[in-house]
């Protein structure tokens, strides 16, 4: 599965992107968890954060993420 942080997300995360080695489902809520897990700074920003699953947007943190899925993680976005 890889992970793609933007902005201020991969800020947090101190890296724009990672992989991670998952050959099962798992829900956003449980990815979430995990990628925060050791990262109490990029752990804040998850809550906030839009994330989109191989292009369409997660409506719930229940929805499940295939195993190698690309995940977007989006903060919200200032401006006008």
């Amino acid at each position: 599965m890889k992970i793609r942080y933007f902005a201020g997300a991969a800020e947090a995360a101190g890296v724009h992107e990672e992989t991670l080695d998952a050959d099962f489902e798992v829900t956003v809520a449980d990815l979430v968890e995990q990628l925060g897990a050791d990262r109490e700074r990029l752990a804040t920003v998850l809550a906030a954060c839009t994330l989109l699953v191989d292009g369409q947007a997660v409506r719930a943190r229940t929805e499940y993420v295939p195993a190698g899925a690309q995940v977007d993680v989006l903060p919200p976005f200032a401006g006008g």
